[in-house]
């Protein structure tokens, strides 16, 4: 089963890895230093004694490209998951709102949300996924009132302490891909086949990082720097003043 499985990951990874990599680059190519100074927290950066315009733009550049990896590596990841519960158990991507995998696995009906971490969400969207999950189950329930649903929240990665969450069970890391594969190893033999093309493809993406740190440097000192000193009066106005000032940056 387990060399089975991981040529099936291998497969999917070999196919798809690419979007991964083009999705990342096009994030960096289509960014404006407008839109990280407005997003980002200049007080905490000023807390932080930074000096210079490179380190200030490579930290914001460094917590944006953060958060957007973490979001298009996550998809990736659920489609991974989804392309081997296909091969292994015949299992689908599911059409029910909030539902991303169904499956059939020693005589229970699985519908599975599926998510990175552990710490995916708030109180008020774990309702929501709880919803999501009681209608899944009485529609499927419509056509066969005997049928055993089970839902799960699937995470890619990291641990959970308690797996029954009583309206739910929660599958972490491990767990999770050993459950959408029967294959107790596969979390740790995934890491192999992610690697395929990365040194390539992460050198063009630094290319093009150096170029724009540079671009967004020159542009922020002549914005918002005087006589070589970040004017952090001039920038908290542009991040957070009532009269919205309109830069071409």
């Amino acid at each position: 089963m387990s060399q089975i499985v991981l040529e099936v990951a291998r497969k999917f990874v070999k196919s798809n890895i690419g979007l991964f990599h083009d999705q990342r680059l096009e994030s960096l190519k289509s960014l404006k230093l407008s839109k990280i100074l407005q997003r980002k927290n200049p007080y905490l950066f000023k807390s932080k004694n930074i000096l210079t315009s490179e380190i200030l733009i490579k930290t914001l550049l460094d917590a944006h490209l953060s958060s957007q990896e973490e979001t298009i590596f996550g998809d990736f990841l659920e489609k991974l998951a989804i392309f081997i519960a296909q091969n292994v158990f015949e299992g689908k991507k599911s059409s029910a709102e909030g539902i991303d995998l169904e499956f059939d696995r020693e005589d229970i009906h699985y519908i599975v949300s599926i998510k990175s971490g552990p710490n995916w969400g708030n109180s008020s969207q774990i309702k929501k996924m709880k919803d999501n999950f009681k209608q899944a189950q009485k529609i499927l329930r419509t056509g066969n009132s005997k049928l055993h649903v089970r839902a799960v929240n699937g995470c890619c990665y990291g641990r959970n302490g308690k797996e029954d969450k009583g309206d739910y069970h929660k599958l972490c890391g491990q767990q999770f891909w050993a459950f959408i594969s029967g294959d107790e190893n596969l979390y740790t033999e995934i890491i192999e086949p992610l690697g395929y093309q990365a040194k390539k493809r992460n050198e063009d993406f630094d290319k093009r990082y150096a170029k724009i740190i540079n671009q967004f440097s020159k542009s922020f000192m002549d914005h918002f720097c005087n006589q070589g000193e970040i004017n952090w009066g001039k920038l908290v106005q542009f991040n957070s003043g009532k009269n919205k000032t309109l830069l071409k940056i």
